[in-house]
């Protein structure tokens, strides 16, 4: 398993979405009726994101406080953020066609909006993953 140059940079981009993912599930979590009333999504839904967010960001911080983090957790952190900014884009966009789900101008916001600092938090990341020594987020193909 090859490790990371531990560098401040890297534990900052790490940290940041820690922090920021924690505050949200814990927003999430907490305000999920009155949230989910303004959003015009369910508290189900919204505790369950909430609750999802809790552990996701201990795990962020573990990898961020590594003295040498394994470059596949860095990977796997920036790939999540990715994955969920396409969803949140894909949940905004189609939200109305699923049964039973009709957000708010607001709750369409909220979801693009916290999309959008996700992938500068994955932005930020790999830029980082780079610096420290960890490649390219994808390897190019080998010639044949």
């Amino acid at each position: 398993m090859q490790r990371l140059n531990a560098t401040p940079f890297l534990r900052l981009a790490l940290m940041v979405d820690a922090l920021a993912s924690g505050a949200t599930g814990l927003l999430l979590a907490i305000l999920s009726g009155p949230l989910g009333a303004l959003f015009g999504l369910p508290a189900s839904l919204l505790l369950g994101v909430g609750l999802f967010f809790l552990p996701y960001a201990a795990a962020v911080a573990f990898v961020a406080t590594r003295p040498a983090p394994a470059r596949f957790a860095v990977r796997a952190i920036i790939a999540l953020n990715l994955t969920w900014v396409v969803d949140s884009v894909l949940f905004a966009a189609f939200s109305g066609a699923l049964a039973g789900l009709a957000p708010s101008a607001l709750g369409v916001a909220f979801v693009l909006v916290q999309a959008a600092l996700v992938l500068g938090f994955a932005a930020m990341q790999a830029v980082a993953l780079k610096r420290a020594g960890g490649g390219q987020l994808m390897a190019a193909p080998r010639p044949a």
